[in-house]
């Protein structure tokens, strides 16, 4: 199977959406602008961007691959590309048995005192939430810094 792994075009943007919703993540703030995505040559299998927040922070977000071509390093293939974009600190937010797959590309846990406002937010809220519905996950939040 032959990939191309690209920046994202106006026309991706109805298909970005469907797949960040199809894997049940956050709808807000999904300027394809900001996305790289991976195309098999007929659709796009995965996608994911680095998203701005007000108080400067950058995020990880929005790393959805199509169920069938999950387990085949295309998720991998966009944190390589998004990460080779960026030259600051970058934070991401996910769940805590997902650790292990972003420290291969040198994210580190933070601790709360030491997250951005956005994050120290989000970090309260969501698990705050899944402690209301009573899931047993935990959310963390990651930090990778220049090298």
């Amino acid at each position: 199977m032959a990939i191309i792994i690209r920046s994202a075009r106006a026309d991706d943007e109805y298909a970005i959406r469907l797949i960040v919703r199809a894997a049940w993540f956050n709808p807000v703030g999904l300027d394809w602008r900001n996305f790289m995505v991976v195309d098999d040559g007929w659709q796009l299998i995965g996608v994911g961007q680095v998203r701005p927040h007000r108080d400067g922070s950058r995020e990880l977000a929005s790393l959805a691959v199509v169920p069938e071509y999950q387990e085949h390093g295309v998720a991998s293939a966009i944190v390589g590309g998004l990460l080779k974009q960026e030259h600051g600190a970058i934070h991401l937010i996910c769940l805590e048995r997902q650790i292990p797959f972003y420290a291969r590309f040198g994210f580190q846990r933070v601790e709360r005192s030491a997250m951005p406002p956005y994050f120290w937010r989000m970090d309260r809220l969501i698990n705050a939430l899944l402690w209301l519905v009573r899931r047993p996950e935990r959310l963390a939040v990651l930090r990778r810094d220049p090298s």
